[in-house]
């Protein structure tokens, strides 16, 4: 529960605000709005059910900055304001400001305004009653916390002028009232939050007559050099035109802070220090190495005994080969036809040469499309420059991986396509190992045999533990059961007709893979595994580029079992992906690593006030069958055994920091949050494999 909540914290925090800046919300509804408010001045008060608003008084201005404190922006702002002799009011996000306390109060000591923008910087206009509240009120809290006083001013994110308020934003704006709150809007927008340009600030800033304005500027949210040099040059030309410079209630007459109650200040203070908490709990535990999730003594039986029955069928199957022996002298139908290969590249100019030169040596004949979606890198230019035949370079501007291989799949000449990822080589056997199960009519995808390339050092042994272990056991298992969830992007082998009748590869979630092999599944094709056809991709080499792309894996995972949660009632190979897949990830993937840290505690709780030599002993149990399944995984693949050392530190880093991966997956997915693609650092490390089998 304690790392559930520290959690949720964190992820509220850093990952529900909206981005900085003043852009317009897409919503632009106003017929609710009174037209008091929409062309009266600045500063609004709604409270009583009546809409009064003032101005400055002429050649007065209010200056104001929005989305800080930064820790380099606002003390550079504060000493131009304070070598101009003039005042300001800073609206604060909350989180930066608990981020940075020291900040908020020298503003306060210097005699500037504090006002509150919310705690996250959420548009208000767009959000639920629950969370507008939170978000005022833990913005308010968090300045209390800081300075011990309390802010009657609330200027809203997304509200550069009158014009601009929305009919959401209006509710928002009036239950606010309700609660003492004057609204500042602004007059004057300086525009620096789109950094135009100094001279284009400055511009900006120019008043047109004597009247008095609420000048809209930002200490926060990007870089404000120019808004920095823009205020400088700004306060000189107020002040030889006579305008006087300050704060928003000095300029409109109203206290804008006030001493706050005992109340106020221990929730302002249990708010600083529960975020200061769960700040530390993430930080603690990301500074740890990390592993391969939870496996139990139930799951590792079901693995290994389904592993033994793909084993044994795979040697029985047409076309499949056994053993160490060569695709060549393959027993059974032997598919022959060529195929397309699809890379999407983004980017990939550290290892894209390598993966289209390992393409081009295949055994099989194939034709390469390389799709390089608007990369900035000179990725399409070094293909080019290898002048390949049988190699096709489509440019386009960058829509995302689906698009790109959309692109790759409107553009192939053959009925049968692999997709390969830019940062994975594969063997001169791959291409022909894979697609020899198409040689069943039934079978509208494939699935490969990732490796990692980059095994090196304690976290690419566990990330390769993982591999065979995690994810490889595992596709054994869904093949068997005939409820494959997922061919990995890094190596796929796809009937063009089974891609065209699910309308191509969907970007309605992070994990098209995911997506596209569930809609396979749905649409009654059977997607297998073969275990003979290897690709070499790069793994993180970091620990936050580790959590970065399972993150959003776990998160695109999520997205997928929703977005086909309706197999789950469906008949036929649908309803095997719903019961089997998405039953066993819900399980095992899902709800066994949020509560698998409550395990953990319980086995500290019981090594100090239990049975230390019991719990001991349950935990080598655990280790041992652990290491079974790992060298029973291992020997499938042959693969040699020495990682496998590793193993048991992976049960106290790796494993935990996975559980930590999902629960923020699950708070974010359930907060409904679209969370960003990640890409992965590329750090050039792969190469063309020389010879056949391991490398």
């Amino acid at each position: 529960m304690a790392l559930g909540l520290a959690l949720a914290v964190q992820g509220y925090i850093h990952h529900l605000g909206g981005a900085p800046g003043d852009s317009l919300p897409a919503d632009k509804a106003a017929g609710a709005v009174p037209t008091t408010l929409s062309h009266g001045g600045p500063v609004v008060d709604s409270r009583g059910g009546s809409v009064t608003t003032v101005s400055p008084p002429d050649r007065t201005t209010a200056l104001t900055f929005d989305d800080g404190p930064d820790p380099v922006w606002t003390p550079r702002i504060l000493d131009v304001l304070r070598e101009h002799h003039v005042h300001a009011t800073f609206f604060v996000v909350g989180s930066a400001a608990v981020d940075h306390p020291d900040l908020v109060r020298r503003i306060v000591a210097e005699g500037h305004e504090v006002g509150v923008h919310t705690l996250t910087h959420t548009d208000l206009g767009t959000a639920p009653d629950w969370r507008r509240e939170l978000e005022v009120q833990g913005g308010q809290d968090a300045i209390v916390g800081v300075t011990g006083q309390a802010a009657s001013l609330l200027r809203p994110p997304y509200t550069a002028g009158n014009s601009a308020i929305t009919n959401g934003m209006w509710s928002a704006l009036h239950g606010m009232a309700d609660e003492g709150y004057l609204t500042v809007l602004s007059s004057l927008d300086s525009e620096d939050w789109q950094t135009p340009g100094t001279k284009a600030i400055e511009a900006s800033l120019t008043p047109s007559g004597p009247q008095g304005q609420v000048v809209l500027m930002h200490d926060g949210g990007g870089d404000r050099e120019q808004t920095v040099a823009a205020l400088d040059s700004a306060l000189s030309r107020f002040s030889a035109q006579g305008y006087k410079v300050t704060t928003v209630g000095d300029a409109v007459g109203v206290d804008s802070m006030r001493p706050a109650s005992s109340v106020e200040q221990l929730r302002g203070s249990a708010l600083v220090w529960g975020i200061r908490l769960s700040d530390f709990v993430v930080w603690a535990i990301s500074l740890g190495l990390v592993a391969a999730g939870v496996v139990t003594f139930l799951r590792a039986v079901l693995v290994m005994f389904f592993a033994a029955r793909h084993s044994r069928a795979a040697r029985r199957l047409p076309g499949s080969g056994r053993g160490r022996r060569r695709v060549d002298v393959m027993v059974g139908p032997v598919v022959t036809e060529p195929a397309t290969v699809i890379v999407p590249a983004y980017n990939e100019s550290a290892g894209i040469e390598a993966a289209v030169l390992s393409i081009l040596a295949s055994t099989h004949p194939v034709e390469v499309i390389v799709v390089d979606d608007g990369s900035t890198d000179g990725t399409a230019d070094i293909v080019e420059a290898l002048d390949l035949p049988g190699v096709t370079v489509i440019r386009k501007e960058n829509g995302g991986k689906p698009s790109a291989l959309n692109a790759g799949i409107q553009a192939a000449s053959h009925d049968l396509v692999v997709m390969v990822d830019g940062d994975t080589v594969f063997e001169p056997d791959t291409v022909r190992a894979l697609i020899q199960p198409f040689a069943d009519p039934r079978v509208g995808a494939i699935s490969g045999n990732t490796k990692v390339a980059n095994r090196g050092g304690i976290l690419g042994a566990w990330q390769h533990i993982e591999y065979v272990v995690g994810f490889n056991l595992d596709r054994r298992l869904f093949d068997v059961a005939e409820c494959m969830p997922t061919v990995p992007g890094a190596i796929g082998a796809f009937r063009i007709e089974a891609l065209r009748n699910v309308g191509g590869v969907s970007d309605d979630t992070l994990a098209e893979d995911t997506d596209l092999t569930m809609a396979l599944c749905r649409d009654g094709w059977r997607v297998v595994y073969q275990e003979d056809a290897r690709a070499w991709t790069e793994a993180p080499a970091t620990l936050g580029a580790l959590w970065r792309q399972r993150y959003r894996w776990c998160y695109g995972t999520l997205q997928a079992m929703w977005k086909h949660r309706g197999a789950v009632v469906q008949g036929g190979a649908a309803g095997k992906l719903g019961r089997r897949g998405l039953g066993y990830l819900l399980v095992l993937q899902v709800l066994l690593p949020l509560f698998a840290p409550i395990v953990d505690v319980f086995a500290l709780y019981g090594l100090i006030f239990l049975d230390p030599l019991r719990i001991g002993a349950l935990w080598l149990v655990f280790l041992a069958v652990q290491l079974l399944m790992a060298a029973y995984a291992f020997r499938l693949d042959r693969e040699r055994l020495g990682p496998l050392w590793t193993l048991p530190l992976q049960q106290f880093v790796y494993r935990q920091l996975m559980y930590l991966v999902v629960i923020q997956a699950v708070v974010t997915a359930v907060a409904g949050v679209h969370l960003r693609w990640h890409r992965m650092e590329r750090y050039g490390s792969l190469r063309v494999p020389q010879t056949q089998g391991q490398g």
